[in-house]
């Protein structure tokens, strides 16, 4: 996935594509039901086929229906999105955008917490990164 590819997609198609990282895979049917506001089932049918034209997501059947999964892994995906974040909103920086994801969150990092995000930050310097 690309930076374009994270761009390219509609508010629906990524209300669908949420649906399938957060089930794993669904049937059309199954998606519809997670939607708000939810189209018609032919829209999302026609809109899971456009996703997977895309290279977002692939098929298998199941009997007389497809069954529908993200094509890239949730690692993968939440990878490429914070890239794309990051680059875009803070000039390429780690640092700028680590520091805005603790200044928005509760608050309450624990010292377990910090320790964990210490010890990240040692690995990653270790390892070059």
């Amino acid at each position: 996935m690309t930076d374009r590819m994270v761009v390219a997609l509609s508010r629906r198609e990524r209300e669908i594509m949420d649906v399938l990282y957060r089930r794993r895979e669904a049937t059309v049917a199954e998606v519809l039901d997670e939607l708000s506001s939810p189209p018609s089932y032919s829209a999302v049918r026609a809109t899971l086929r456009i996703l997977e034209e895309k290279g977002h997501v692939r098929h298998r059947k199941d009997g007389l229906r497809y069954v529908y999964s993200p094509a890239v892994s949730t690692e993968r995906a939440r990878n490429e999105a914070l890239l794309y974040v990051v680059r875009t909103f803070f000039d390429g920086s780690a640092e700028a955008a680590a520091v805005a994801m603790l200044r928005i969150s509760d608050g309450d990092l624990s010292a377990d917490g910090v320790g964990r995000l210490t010890e990240r930050i040692r690995r990653a310097r270790r390892e070059g990164r």
